[in-house]
């Protein structure tokens, strides 16, 4: 007898709930016609003791199938099956997404939207299974009977206080004084740079930025409707001649850098380049915005803006996505007291107080327990290994890392000669890999021979066999006569 498959058995592997398990039923009554449109669902009392299950599991699982829109309620007379059911959108069923430019934009899209089963070697953030799983869970649970205010009320202008506290005593680890008057939390270390652009741009205004550059710098800064410049980056940090000659000649309002692990690079900043950083930022009133959100990479403390300059014209921001999770969104922003006022009321009339405070006690919760530092000494000890890994295998492609760095999990490689990593990572990405092109990274694109990998997320070895494959593809595509 031939078998209809139910198109819900593909759900992933792993061990359903029982309210899972019933709705997966329902679903599978509906797309198998056993439940038409307009039928009414078994009640709750007989479908529970058909399923051996409580009655509050059904009354859940109806309740989760009515909010999906596959049922609906009918005061006093039951569920129904809707008229108007669809059966789940599978993502094949889209087509190919629209063609559009290679950017950071592109970048972004096909990171985020992939689904977990994609090799994504281009996305900015580690597996889901390096984080620390068992303490976000004891957090959580914590927070569950936490009381109803933390549950549902907005979160105060400036965040939390015991998290304020814990980054205070982390500054000052390593020399930077700062007060409780100078820190702020924000929803996201994304929002904490768009809101200093807020505060200190208008359109038409000059910012400088590292070449190459986190791309979502740029996405951030098109958006504000500023001019980009540029000043190369090399191993030690931006290229001084440069800088000094950009600061006379365009005279920018911020320069945004990452001075820790850089991105996309992995270099780190020399304290001869931060010195002379700092002393022409002095000299043409320039403020920097200091993104460290790979500092806890780092295996030893490398040099900083923030720490010698004090927090007078230099803006420390990060968050904890890299580290603890991209799901609990938390920034924050260390500044000088008058802009921390400033940039205070701008997250209110922008956001209405600051981030969850949910988010927010759950990352104090983990970071002030013993497991967080213990977790990121095992992080920093598998991206060592992983780094080494990645190298060894893009090797034979003649896939050379720019520099091998001290800490986190970006290599920043040059391309066999001929190749441009833009097409690459379109053939790339016709065989499910998600690639980070250089030109992303760059404002002059001149990074086209370029591509930043995550060591972290290299693990699937399809990764190198897919990248041989579009190189190959490329060089034959480059030898057919024009």
């Amino acid at each position: 007898m031939s078998h209809t498959p139910n198109p819900d058995m593909a759900m992933d592997e792993r061990v359903m709930t029982r309210t899972e398990a019933l709705m997966h039923e329902v679903r599978g009554r509906i797309a198998g016609r056993a439940l038409a449109p307009g039928d009414r669902l078994p009640s709750i009392r007989r479908f529970a003791s058909a399923m051996d299950v409580s009655p509050s599991t059904v009354v859940e699982a109806y309740d989760r199938l009515a909010a999906e829109g596959v049922i609906r309620a009918r005061p006093g007379s039951g569920f129904y099956v809707t008229a108007h059911h669809q059966p789940p959108m599978v993502l094949g069923e889209l087509g190919a997404p629209r063609a559009r430019d290679v950017d950071p934009f592109w970048v972004s899209r096909q990171s985020l939207d992939a689904e977990s089963s994609v090799p994504k070697p281009g996305c900015g953030w580690l597996p889901a299974d390096w984080m620390p799983h068992a303490a976000l869970r004891k957090g959580l649970r914590k927070l569950a009977r936490a009381g109803d205010a933390m549950l549902c009320d907005y979160g105060s202008t400036r965040g939390s206080p015991a998290l304020r506290r814990l980054l205070i005593a982390r500054f000052a680890e390593e020399g930077l004084d700062v007060t409780p008057g100078q820190v702020m939390l924000t929803g996201s270390g994304t929002q904490a740079i768009d809101l200093v652009c807020r505060m200190l741009l208008r359109p038409g205004d000059t910012v400088l930025v590292d070449d190459p550059c986190y791309f979502n710098f740029l996405a951030l800064l098109r958006a504000h409707q500023v001019k980009v410049v540029g000043v190369p980056y090399t191993p030690t940090g931006p290229d001084i001649a440069a800088f000094d000659n950009i600061l006379a000649t365009e005279r920018p309002r911020l320069y945004i850098t990452n001075s820790g692990l850089h991105n996309p690079t992995g270099a780190s900043l020399s304290s001869q380049t931060a010195y002379r950083v700092l002393s022409a930022a002095a000299s043409h009133d320039l403020t920097i915005v200091e993104d460290e959100i790979f500092a806890d990479f780092d295996p030893a403390l490398s040099a900083r803006l923030a720490v010698p300059d004090g927090l007078n014209r230099v803006i420390r921001v990060g968050s904890f996505s890299k580290t603890l999770s991209a799901s609990v969104r938390c920034g924050y922003i260390a500044a000088r007291a008058d802009w921390i006022e400033g940039l205070t009321d701008l997250q209110i009339a922008t956001g209405f107080g600051g981030p969850s405070p949910v988010a927010t006690e759950l990352i104090a919760g983990v970071l002030a327990g013993g497991s967080y530092r213990k977790h990121m000494e095992e992080v920093r000890r598998r991206l060592v290994r992983a780094r080494k890994d990645a190298a060894q295998r893009l090797a034979p492609l003649d896939i050379v890392p720019w520099l091998m760095p001290r800490g986190g999990y970006y290599l920043w490689c040059r391309l066999p000669d001929g190749i441009d990593s833009a097409a690459l990572a379109r053939r790339a990405m016709a065989d499910g890999i998600v690639l980070a092109p250089g030109n992303v990274f760059s404002v002059s694109q001149s990074a086209g021979e370029f591509m930043r990998f995550n060591v972290a997320q290299m693990a699937d070895r399809r990764i190198t066999a897919v990248i041989k494959s579009a190189i190959e593809q490329e060089r034959e595509a480059g030898a057919e006569p024009r």
